[in-house]
């Protein structure tokens, strides 16, 4: 039982650690495929509505996108922003440069666009993700007050399993090993059972082992 029960420890740590190198991307995936099928049906349904040239503009982030050169993506971004930065495609464009920059390691960069998100978009859903996504650089950073404040934002219940999984990160770092397990149950309790990112969730539960 014992050498069982060691197994199973070494399993928690090693999903921990690559957890801890790789979880921001598997949100930032998460976060970004929801984004881009957003994005293209939002086109469809509104372009007609909205300016041709922010749509052209729009269409070459995308196009830029499809390359993962940080600095492409960043460029095309600002040119729409600096032109029709009130569009519904702005948001949207920043949020494509900045997962563009994290990727890059560019994380000052990436930053400034999350918050002009957050400040500028008037949909609540691109505000969201942008707060989740400079949430967890600020946790990179070891910023944890600052992420915490991101996270204690307003946002719709759909979004509550991720903000919950993410301040149970930040707390876990902090080493507020039982406030971090609350904040896991509660975005283990609020994601859909079939989720696979539930059993990460799981996954971080146990590896803060029984509550006391």
């Amino acid at each position: 039982m014992s050498n069982l029960d060691l197994q199973e420890q070494e399993q928690v740590d090693a999903l921990k650690a690559w957890w801890s190198e790789n979880g921001k991307w598997v949100v930032g995936a998460i976060v970004v495929g929801l984004l881009g099928f957003a994005g293209m049906q939002y086109w469809k349904s509104y372009q007609s509505g909205q300016s041709a040239e922010a749509a052209k503009l729009y269409a070459e982030v995308m196009k830029q996108a499809a390359t993962n050169d940080a600095k492409r993506i960043s460029d095309a971004a600002d040119a729409l922003v600096s032109r029709y930065g009130s569009s519904a495609y702005a948001p949207r464009a920043q949020l494509l440069a900045a997962q563009a920059n994290l990727q890059a390691r560019d994380a000052a960069h990436a930053k400034v666009q999350l918050q002009w998100v957050i400040e500028h978009a008037s949909e609540s859903g691109l505000q969201d993700t942008a707060r989740l996504k400079l949430a967890s650089v600020l946790l990179d950073e070891q910023s944890y007050d600052e992420a915490l404040k991101q996270l204690d934002a307003a946002h719709p219940e759909s979004f509550t399993g991720l903000y919950a999984d993410l301040k149970g990160d930040v707390l876990s770092a902090q080493g507020k090993v039982a406030e971090a397990r609350a904040a896991y149950q509660e975005a283990f309790d609020k994601t859909d059972a079939k989720s696979v990112y539930r059993n990460l969730i799981q996954l971080k539960l146990d590896g803060l082992g029984a509550a006391k």
